[in-house]
């Protein structure tokens, strides 16, 4: 795990077996270690987890993102490989990618300027099945449509919230409440009525919704009561309605503190839902922002949010909201600076512990980084490249590797000081490669 931090080249098996030296050893027990099911990855992320909520205030919610991702596989032969939709690719035209599907669950480590963190506890394999041939017979099709359904993502994704509920009542945090924020792709039918106890849940929704008002109270009524009111405006229909006035919430955002322009309404009910949530609406005003100083003033898309806590106030609604975008940029670091999905194996375990155990490295780096320097501190043991901004927020993953490096190889190459000192005459030097600068400062 510390070889998968450290590795400057492509960090497949035998990348991360030249890191630790092994290179001249018997690599086959490496590859065993993870076909025979020999670690446990949520053992690894649970202890993240306890680290995390050590140090969160005795009421204070535990506060996380939930989303999914595509590793990017071109062997045909490799377990959960499938075509699918790619991400990236423009709205207008449908891409289509080999990839593997991955689920995961990070939580806020959030620092006294409401800004926060998102760490990774959870990272679990959500693969496709494979769809039988054409000439299957019919209970081979039913077979397949029956597990279409049981591995929905959001089905999946409600699964895994309940096992942190479950971890999170183990551990005497039964008094605590669960927060989870995601996207419209999980905010369904299937996730919603899956949702363990004590645990509201945030998410997009779409502007055309059909909501309704909580159904009149009918006492002595026979038959069975009614579950829906009146028809209410949908999300868009809130947002134009000139009667209803905007309300400024204050949320920390893009390094400072922004005044949001939101609408709500509240208690309402939606069919994907239920009955067993009664839901708040947020409508969030989009907000303006200039290309350049001095240029036309844009704005970005509206976003309507439900909550399944109608009580929940609309600060840590749209806080909490807003903090889900970290989770985007756990994402971008495990796949460019850990290289989540180079390392080429094919057994099932291996394709689902090896991703893992490289997150959970990632993981505990971010937490070392918080329990020494604070979720907003860095570390000062190297100095920062000219160009590099010196009023950045918070530590960035690269300079917490670059750091990790310095603390484990600057002894071993014997260097303690490496700033170059320019000589007083102006007689051109010859240029000497830096062993330090190019181990301590790479980016790859």
């Amino acid at each position: 795990m510390l070889s998968q931090l450290l590795c400057l080249g492509r960090h497949t098996l035998t990348g991360v077996l030249g890191t630790s030296g092994r290179l001249f050893c018997d690599w086959s027990a490496d590859y065993r270690m993870y076909s025979s099911d020999r670690i446990d990855p949520q053992k690894l992320f649970g202890s993240v987890r306890q680290a995390l909520t050590g140090r969160l205030g005795a009421a204070e919610p535990l506060v996380t993102a939930l989303d999914d991702t595509r590793l990017r596989k071109s062997g045909r032969k490799i377990h959960g490989v499938k075509y699918t939709r790619d991400p990236m690719g423009p709205p207008f035209h449908l891409n289509l990618i080999r990839a593997q599907r991955f689920l995961q669950l990070s939580m806020a480590s959030v620092a006294d300027n409401h800004m926060a963190r998102m760490i990774p506890i959870d990272f679990v394999h959500a693969p496709c099945p494979q769809k039988p041939p054409p000439q299957a017979d019919a209970p081979r099709v039913e077979e397949f449509k029956q597990r279409c359904r049981q591995m929905a993502l959001p089905r999946v994704a409600a699964e895994r919230l309940r096992l942190l509920r479950a971890s999170m009542d183990k551990e005497a945090q039964s008094h605590r409440p669960l927060w989870s924020v995601v996207d419209g792709g999980f905010t369904n039918r299937s996730f919603l009525k899956g949702l363990p106890e004590r645990t509201v849940a945030v998410g997009r929704i779409r502007a055309d919704a059909k909501l309704y008002d909580l159904p009149p109270a009918s006492p002595g009524r026979m038959g069975r009561h009614r579950v829906y009111g009146t028809r209410i405006p949908t999300p868009e229909q809130l947002r134009q309605d000139a009667t209803i006035p905007w309300i400024r919430v204050e949320a920390f955002a893009t390094g400072k503190i922004h005044q949001f322009k939101i609408k709500t309404l509240a208690p309402l009910r939606w069919r994907a839902a239920g009955k067993a949530h009664d839901l708040r609406l947020v409508v969030i005003a989009p907000l303006g922002y200039r290309l350049t100083q001095g240029a036309r003033l844009l704005y970005r898309k509206p976003a309507y949010l439900i909550c399944t806590d109608p009580d929940a106030s609309l600060e840590q609604i749209l806080q909490t909201y807003l903090w889900r975008w970290d989770i985007e940029v756990n994402f971008r670091d495990e796949k460019t600076l850990l290289g989540l999905g180079q390392a080429q194996v094919r057994h099932q375990r291996s394709v689902e512990n090896v991703p893992a155990l490289a997150v959970a490295a990632y993981a505990m780096l971010l937490t070392s980084a918080t329990q020494a320097f604070g979720p907003s501190g860095k570390p000062d043991a190297l100095p920062a490249p000219k160009w590099r901004r010196q009023d950045s927020l918070r530590a960035s993953t690269q300079s917490l590797l670059n750091h990790l490096r310095h603390e484990l190889w600057a002894r071993a190459i014997r260097f303690s000081s490496f700033v170059s000192q320019h000589s007083p005459h102006s007689k051109p030097q010859k240029f000497q490669p830096s062993l330090a600068g190019a181990l301590f400062y790479a980016t790859g």
